[in-house]
């Protein structure tokens, strides 16, 4: 199934918050300030791949 353009936005969004927060957790596991942050973000960055995997299968 072709993706449209709104799908290839959002997906394209979504990449570049998951680069971001992978930034932010490669930085969170370097220097653990809260104990919280590298949990928070794990989950954060596997539901935005999920919101991907569910936008590309309709």
């Amino acid at each position: 199934m072709a993706l449209n353009k709104k799908q290839k936005k959002q997906i394209e969004a979504l990449k570049n918050k998951i680069q971001k927060d992978l930034q932010l957790l490669s930085a969170a596991k370097d220097q653990p300030d809260d104990p919280a942050d590298v949990p928070r973000l794990e989950k954060k960055i596997s539901d935005m791949q999920a919101e991907i995997e569910k936008i590309k299968n309709g």
